[in-house]
């Protein structure tokens, strides 16, 4: 997001912040290289992402697209990393997905970004908070989202001083 939409959230506003969108991060692209690497480190190198000439006449799709899963590890880097940033929060936590689904492809090579929605917020008893956000992977030119995902985090509050650290 640019400095001018930029949401600040911090863990006392969450609230503030449901049904908001709080992200929107950089258009980014995945090379042909690194679609073979995540296929040959998940042990998974299906021609469809790894082989651009069987893709060519093989795939419904007229070439190598990014795998499901790649999609999906590419998301805390969507997030955290490049624009959903949370003040007061000492630790954020992968807790899971409620959903997940692959909607469309996403070619090799084409740019695509997430745009982040806080969808709840459950503040816990042990002073901790679930939320969950609703990531949308937009690719370029392209009216439907390749990956919609709602993903819940745990999130640890910054440790107060005096306080006791659970």
């Amino acid at each position: 997001m640019s400095t001018s939409d930029e949401v600040v959230l911090t863990f006392s506003n969450l609230e503030d912040h449901l049904g908001r969108q709080i992200a929107v991060t950089p258009w980014i692209e995945i090379s042909q290289e690194e679609a073979i690497r995540f296929g040959t480190l998940t042990r998974d190198p299906d021609p469809m992402h790894t082989d651009p000439a069987w893709a060519a006449t093989h795939s419904p799709f007229g070439g190598t697209v990014l795998a499901g899963m790649h999609m999906l590890s590419l998301l805390p880097y969507l997030t955290r990393g490049h624009g959903v940033n949370i003040g007061g929060v000492r630790l954020v936590m992968n807790y899971g997905f409620e959903r997940i689904r692959f909607v469309s492809p996403i070619p090799i090579g084409c740019a695509f970004r997430n745009r982040a929605r806080l969808v709840s917020v459950r503040r816990r008893d042990d002073g901790r908070a679930a939320i969950v956000t609703r990531n949308s992977f937009e690719v370029f030119g392209e009216e439907r989202p390749a990956l919609v995902a709602d993903w819940v985090n745990l999130l640890w509050p910054a440790i107060q001083e005096g306080a006791n650290p659970a």
